[in-house]
């Protein structure tokens, strides 16, 4: 989808039909202006106004979808950029762009961004991690100046010694094999913290691959807001697993893990928000297996409320409205064989 047409204003020439009319007589006696010296003030004035207020650029968000992976419905992750777009077209002061099957050919259309979200396989498949380092340090640059940045699903799950300190600085933690798990599982979502992207959010139960035991900056549990280091955590989305869940099965492996099951009880954190503290802003969100829980309004507004926070732009007071229409969910699904 190419971002939407842009037109350049440029000011009038100043002529000399901009010149304020004098009012005053050489006597210093006061006039009567006649309605042709009123407009004439008026056409002044107004060109001036007009000339001082510009009005700002729309923010620019990518949305970054990877390669197909698993069965049909799941990781739909070109599907789900562009769905998620479509919400977002017509939001005021935003342009969204998407990009398709993994990394652009050309990373300028990253290099203006003002937030990018990666919605795609993680590990030794991320895109970031191809290609050596320089896509690393081309995101790591961008956030340094201060470019929002949101990771989903598989994408929160890196391998802590090639880009785990690159993750915790940009969105405050990521998934950590044999630390974290990634039980299916059906979290109650009941209460959510006063923050731009719980806006217009409403309790709501969803079953998905909800990650959590998140690898978090400084050892935080991640179920309450913290600063660290200038870093200013917030969860967003927290559940209290049962023991069933904790027990296992795990999607891979299969669990259980001894840690997992000793903090039985404890509030789990699966989507975040963090201020960087040079600037910017980040979130991670351990939903989003299933393409089809996008069709739940409360799901799909917490997503479509993070991207506009995190590309400052601000978030209405009820959240992102959006609808979707009966063949949405069916849309530019990627042609996968069943297993």
């Amino acid at each position: 989808m190419a971002p939407p047409g842009t037109r350049n204003w440029e000011a009038p020439e100043k002529t000399e039909a901009c010149a304020l009319p004098a009012i005053l007589p050489e006597d210093n006696t006061v006039p009567i202006l006649t309605l042709s010296r009123l407009a004439s003030l008026a056409f002044c004035l107004l060109a001036l106004v007009s000339n001082a207020v510009i009005a700002a650029p729309p923010k620019k968000l990518v949305l970054m979808a990877g390669k197909p992976s698993h069965p049909p419905r799941m990781h739909e992750f070109n599907a789900g950029v562009q769905l998620l777009a479509g919400c977002l077209d017509n939001t005021p002061g935003l342009e969204t762009t998407y990009l398709l099957n993994g990394w652009p050919d050309d990373d300028a259309v990253l290099r203006d961004a003002d937030a990018i979200v990666f919605y795609m396989d993680g590990l030794t498949r991320h895109e970031i991690v191809q290609q050596g380092r320089s896509r690393l340090d081309l995101i790591d640059e961008l956030a340094d100046r201060v470019v929002g940045l949101g990771f989903m699903h598989f994408a929160v799950e890196v391998a802590p010694d090639q880009t785990g300190r690159e993750l915790t600085k940009w969105i405050g933690g990521h998934y950590e094999a044999m630390f974290s798990c990634n039980p299916i599982w059906e979290p109650e979502f009941k209460s959510f913290p006063v923050h731009p992207i719980t806006r217009g959010v409403h309790p709501f139960t969803i079953k998905d691959e909800w990650y959590f035991n998140m690898r978090f900056i400084d050892g935080l549990s991640g179920n309450s807001q913290a600063a660290v280091a200038g870093l200013t955590f917030t969860p967003i989305l927290v559940a209290t697993p049962s023991d069933d869940v904790r027990d296992g099965p795990y999607v891979h492996p299969k669990g259980p893990y001894p840690h997992i099951v000793e903090q039985s009880g404890r509030p789990e954190a699966m989507m975040w928000a963090v201020e960087r503290p040079s600037g910017g802003r980040g979130f991670g969100f351990t939903g989003g297996h299933f393409h089809d829980n996008w069709g739940n309004d409360d799901f799909r507004k917490v997503v479509l409320n993070a991207c506009l926070w995190a590309a400052e732009v601000e978030v209405p007071a009820e959240g992102v409205a959006s609808t979707l229409s009966p063949t949405a969910l069916d849309a530019n699904l990627d042609p996968k064989k069943k297993r």
